[in-house]
């Protein structure tokens, strides 16, 4: 059955040797709904029924949440954040958004793919499986029991002004439809200190002897937080187990342990806790300590792993801090080896946004100042001559490697010499930011080329060899979402120092793609609360992602700067989602969840909590989607920071 209208067309499957009756409504101006349905007399073993929607144009724009690059790839519910597919040209876009209400659960999934060769976007019920990490791969088993069968879609049409930005209305759609009322089922931010207190008590009470790392380096006494630490180190285990990862502290984009111990700093003056304040500042002085070769610097300290044998089995474990070494994130194209990976621009250019946020607001060291300086003389002779900034160097000879030549990840390092600036008036800062912002206006945000180390060297690798090209199925890039966060501060920082309202305009644009990776709603087929929560690329599947406790401020400050109270909500509500994961009574539901996955956690264990939900593609009420770690500095210790930082600067929303 075909339903024609002036720009889209809908084409509908049979479903038990029938088609459903389709009835397209049209609601606020720009938006139908697409109702489908049938009677059946009796179970159908179809194993997928779908509706096709094609525009009635030539589209040269294309928008999917998550990367269907074969025949055959669908987008599975459990990566429906704020689901979108769009399809548009210069005159008009074209979105296609499922309506989650009402799904029965069970083992048929909810789909959606985007086919750009074909000018086809499809919506349906089938079965999934998957097809590396992330992919899903459509299994056509879906059974449909007797009786009514209903399914609903919207499609919305955006014109003239609202084309620049096409998230905006989708953004606005889900959160007024869904968001708002859903987030109330998050903790309040008043009660967020709770959280934060259990996060404290556990690092440095029952877990401080697996978590916390101290020693002495350079005649100083340093320390910092394990950077990962697995549910079996629990002190209830009672049984010998390896470590996950080698003994390390890192101070990298995502593990940074001077941002946590910036938040550990705030947390110990608030509670008269000079213990802590110590702590905080070993951390401080850790960061100090990475030795500068030309301004440049590495990213983490490490440890040789030595083996030992613990009740008869042999272990890996961390070694001895007397032999620690300085190397590099190993998420990187080269190799896994932390001595020998390159130094990565990207982490340099935010620690050192780190030192400065704690020089202006939490002590005047001017050696953190000294420090940021130095690098930043040495930041301005790696630009080109488009504006942008390497990815990495190699750590023997310092010469450019390739991959991310000329990536969004640059913006990390326009916002340092835009704060620099601010702080000093050098005035070349300031032209090599705006040299730079410029170049990632025109190369990188028309074409979301959302290109950085995550997108390809960390867990989700598949995809390598199509760095810098579109999936042609998709017309789209591999993505992640930490880029448009990188380009949105960036260009909000322009903003400020220029003031040129194009830059916030166009930063918006950027926050809005990052917010489009945010849940907007809580799905019924997710046992744990995702509402507010993020995911990290098109090609994975985390949701609840530790990255929403880093993204809220931003959130917040383009909402007040735009009076946009949408966009504060976001952030409070990925502030507030942050600790959705923690192990503790404050949480019964993940609680329940953890305990299923590992019984011999309890009391003691309050405040241990994973970065994310779901990562490996599917969750349910059983524990599937439970993980096995934590990372305190990418997890419950980032998440606290994040919370007394927003505090300190807007007490209003803690009341």
């Amino acid at each position: 059955m075909r339903n024609d209208t002036s720009m889209f067309t809908v084409d509908v499957g049979h479903l038990g040797g029938m088609t459903p009756s389709v009835e397209i409504v049209p609601g606020d101006e720009g938006l139908w709904e697409i109702r489908a349905e049938c009677q059946l007399p009796e179970e159908a073993n179809d194993g997928c029924w779908q509706l096709e929607i094609r525009p009635n144009f030539r589209p040269s724009f294309f928008y999917t949440p998550h990367l269907t690059p074969s025949a055959g790839n669908v987008i599975d519910m459990h990566v429906f954040r704020t689901p979108c597919m769009m399809m548009g040209n210069e005159e008009a876009t074209l979105c296609v958004l499922p309506v989650p209400d009402g799904f029965p659960l069970g083992l048929n999934r909810m789909f959606m793919d985007l086919d750009a060769e074909n000018a086809v976007m499809t919506l349906g019920i089938t079965t999934t499986v998957l097809d590396g990490h992330v992919l899903y791969r459509r299994t056509d088993r879906a059974v449909f029991p007797a009786g009514p069968f209903r399914f609903s879609a919207c499609i919305m049409m955006l014109r003239g002004e609202e084309k620049k930005n096409p998230f905006r209305r989708i953004l606005s759609y889900y959160w007024n439809k869904y968001g708002y009322s859903h987030a109330a089922g998050l903790p309040k931010c008043h009660e967020l200190m709770e959280y934060v207190h259990r996060t404290y008590s556990w690092a440095f009470g029952p877990w401080k002897d697996v978590l916390w790392q101290e020693f002495d380096l350079q005649g100083k006494r340093v320390g910092g937080a394990q950077m990962i630490v697995i549910a079996r180190q629990s002190p209830n285990y009672g049984k010998p187990c390896s470590i996950r990862e080698p003994l390390a502290i890192w101070n990298q984009a995502w593990f940074s342990s001077l941002r946590s111990a910036a938040g550990i700093f705030r947390y110990a003056l608030a509670t008269g806790r000079s213990d802590l304040v110590e702590k905080a500042c070993m951390t401080k002085e850790l960061a100090l300590s990475f030795p500068q070769e030309d301004g440049l610097f590495d990213a983490v300290i490490s440890t040789p792993n030595e083996e030992a044998i613990l009740d008869g089995e042999k272990i890996t474990c961390g070694g001895r801090w007397e032999n620690c070494y300085f190397g590099n994130s190993n998420r990187n194209p080269v190799t896994w080896d932390i001595a020998s990976s390159p130094r990565h621009i990207l982490d340099m250019s935010w620690t050192a946004l780190q030192m400065l946020d704690w020089y202006q607001e939490l002590e005047k060291d001017p050696r953190l100042l000294s420090y940021v300086q130095t690098y930043a003389g040495r930041l301005l002779r790696l630009q080109d001559k488009k504006g942008f900034f390497p990815a990495w160097l190699d750590r023997r000879d310092g010469h450019v490697l390739n991959e991310l030549r000329q990536s969004p990840e640059s913006a990390v390092s326009a916002s340092l010499l835009l704060r620099l600036y601010q702080l000093t008036r050098h005035e070349p800062f300031r032209d090599a930011a705006i040299s730079c912002v410029d170049a990632l206006i025109a190369e990188v945000m028309p074409d979301s080329r959302w290109e950085d180390f995550e997108t390809y060297w960390s867990c989700s690798r598949i995809g390598v060899e199509m760095e810098g090209k579109k999936y042609p199925r998709n017309q789209s890039y591999k993505q992640c979402s930490l880029s448009p966060f990188y380009m949105a501060a960036a260009l909000r920082l322009a903003a400020e120092v220029t003031g040129d309202a194009g830059y916030l305009e166009a930063g918006e644009r950027c926050l809005c793609e990052m917010m489009m990776f945010q849940s907007s709603f809580q799905p019924a087929w997710i046992p744990v609360t995702v509402v507010g929560g993020f995911g990290v690329m098109n090609c994975d599947a985390e949701l609840n992602d530790a990255r929403q406790s880093m993204f809220a401020e931003e959130m917040i400050r383009y909402g007040r700067l735009l009076h946009c109270e949408e966009y504060i909500q976001r952030g409070l509500a990925a502030l507030r989602a942050s600790f959705s994961m923690m192990y503790c009574p404050e949480n019964p539901g993940i609680r329940e969840q953890w305990e299923k996955r590992w019984p011999f956690l309890n009391e003691k264990d309050y405040g241990f909590m994973m970065e994310n939900y779901g990562h490996d593609g599917y969750a349910d009420a059983e524990s599937l989607g439970i993980g096995e770690f934590t990372i305190f500095d990418w997890g419950n210790g980032a998440a606290s920071e994040a919370v007394l930082r927003i505090r300190a600067h807007w007490p209003e929303y803690f009341e």
